[in-house]
């Protein structure tokens, strides 16, 4: 008996194979399956870097968060001390009031102490009154209210100071008000 796949067997087609036989479209390769092991480590270290990520967010939102509290707290007592500052001025328009009266008279000693208590309290807390006269005009901490020529003071150099500025830590709280000079009195 012959062999049913021998090339002499009269059931095979005896004509040549066409030139591009083996791209054909006709003829499907046997799928390649991944292998188990390795498609199972992939999806094992997809999910490693998954887990890393997730983790370094966690961290960086609790330190984000601790960071957010620490400036809460730091800066909590802002709108009431700021609140404060328009009792402070009229204060201190007492204190020239009772200094212009008597500087040696219990009222002016008096108010002095309370007045020193007030600014401990305020340096306690952080409030730093900010420096105006005889410095040069800074947008960032004074408000120029008006100009004014001056022989003393340089141009842009702060003549006089009509309202003390103050800020908390590194915070502006107000702007101190002040009068720039123009440059010499022309003559």
């Amino acid at each position: 008996m012959s062999d049913p796949h021998s090339p002499t067997d009269p059931a095979l087609p005896t004509e040549p194979l066409p030139d591009d036989f083996e791209n054909s479209p006709d003829i499907l390769e046997p799928e390649t399956t991944p292998d188990p092991l390795n498609q199972a480590l992939m999806e094992a270290a997809q999910w490693k870097d998954a887990a890393h990520r997730a983790a370094a967010e966690l961290d960086n939102y609790r330190k984000r968060a601790a960071r957010d509290l620490q400036e809460t707290v730091k800066y909590a007592n802002g709108s009431l001390l700021e609140s404060l500052l328009p009792v402070l001025d009229n204060f201190d328009y007492g204190m020239a009031a009772a200094k212009a009266e008597a500087e040696g008279s219990n009222l002016y000693i008096g108010l002095s102490m309370v007045l020193r208590q007030v600014q401990d309290f305020l340096k306690d807390n952080g409030v730093v009154e900010i420096p105006a006269v005889g410095v040069a005009f800074d947008p960032n901490v004074h408000e120029a209210v008006s100009q004014q020529p001056s022989n003393e003071v340089a141009e842009g150099g702060i003549v006089s100071q009509t309202r003390k500025g103050y800020k908390l830590r590194d915070r502006l709280l107000r702007p101190a008000s002040v009068i720039v000079s123009s440059g010499p009195v022309p003559v």
